[in-house]
């Protein structure tokens, strides 16, 4: 059983596992982060179901490498329980703060190369993709990204924190730009 080192986790429907994989595939919404990495296990479908969510965790006293191994030793539990098919990061665009932006590339890392060495599916998507894709509107705040995601799967409250509900909207942004993504690649013949 995944449980995270800390932080919030939220288990929607734990009875959805049981579903045949093969019928509704797993994609995984990850809002990297180092002190906070938002996720969200989303079993798609006409009516996309929301299994899992919640924040990994890392201790800001810890040095650098032991926060990076527990973050990783965390999403590889989540990977494990979970077995997603495929995985939605969010792209970092651009930060003010360039400490910021280093942790949350280094997260990134670590979850693109785990999710590629799983044999995942992997997208990234920029804040405005998602806020589009989710909220239509690229400049919508994160407590409209909040109401949606709590629209989009009939929760009684919205998600929170913000890093889990940025995760949901991941993963449901995926969703939604498959269609499109796939026709493009039967064009190409690929």
């Amino acid at each position: 059983m995944f449980a995270p080192r800390q932080g919030p986790q939220t288990r929607v429907s734990p009875a959805a596992r049981d579903v045949d994989s093969d019928v509704a595939p797993v994609v995984l919404g990850i809002d990297p982060g180092l002190t906070r990495c938002g996720y969200a296990v989303v079993r798609e479908g006409a009516q996309p179901e929301l299994v899992s969510l919640g924040v990994l965790s890392t201790p800001a006293g810890e040095d650098l490498p032991s926060r990076l191994a527990g973050l990783q030793r965390d999403l590889v539990a989540l990977f494990d329980e979970f077995s997603p098919a495929a995985v939605a990061v969010e792209r970092v665009f651009f930060q003010h703060n360039t400490r910021t932006a280093m942790s949350v590339g280094q997260a990134s890392g670590i979850v693109l190369a785990l999710a590629a060495s799983r044999g995942c599916e992997v997208a990234q998507y920029t804040p405005t993709q998602v806020k589009n894709s989710v909220a239509g509107w690229g400049s919508a705040d994160k407590s409209a990204v909040a109401r949606m995601v709590q629209m989009r799967f009939g929760l009684r409250t919205e998600p929170k924190p913000a890093d889990a509900a940025d995760a949901a909207a991941l993963a449901l942004c995926h969703i939604a730009a498959q269609p499109f993504a796939r026709s493009v690649a039967r064009t190409r013949g690929v």
